[in-house]
């Protein structure tokens, strides 16, 4: 299974050090040129390997952690995302519901990844938390998770589980 986390501000480096600690390889993206955030990528460890937006979408799933109206932008990388897993990260801060057509957030993004299968998570935590260490006072942090699939059946529940210790 390959990884990319597409966006590298606070959310971004957040999901990276989490992969770090776990020892996961994972591509991280930007529009910029990946030379421009090497060294962040380094920094924080060989396992975030920074690559082109082309490159990054190759990825069997992938972490959307971009400005909610950059989202358009990263899923024209594709003409089509099938067998894709997206991870969307992004929030609608200062998004109006007039904006998103009377729909979630999830439902507007879930549509421009044709094909794909999106899956909402990590948006409820701050970047401050996320790259924490989940494993706190010999407890682990929660991740709750809506599947956008389910959201356009109808069939959408929320459910607990372990993040892993991602």
């Amino acid at each position: 299974m390959s990884y990319a986390i597409i966006g590298f501000g606070e959310i971004g480096h957040a999901l990276a050090k989490a992969f770090a600690r776990k020892g996961i390889e994972v591509s991280v993206a930007t529009t910029r040129d990946p030379e421009s955030f090497a060294s962040a990528a380094a920094a924080i460890g060989p396992e975030i390997i920074p690559t082109k937006l082309a490159e990054a979408v190759k990825a069997d799933v992938i972490f959307l952690a971009v400005r909610f109206e950059s989202y358009p932008d990263v899923a024209k990388a594709l003409p089509a995302w099938e067998g894709k897993t997206i991870v969307d990260v992004t929030n609608t801060y200062g998004v109006s519901p007039e904006e998103l057509g009377g729909q979630s957030s999830a439902r507007v993004v879930a549509q421009a990844f044709t094909g794909g299968r999106l899956v909402r998570g990590f948006n409820h935590l701050v970047a401050a938390v996320l790259e924490q260490d989940p494993a706190i006072h010999g407890g682990r942090r929660v991740l709750e998770a809506v599947n956008a699939h389910l959201i356009h059946r109808g069939q959408a529940r929320q459910r607990q589980g372990d993040a892993r210790g991602c």
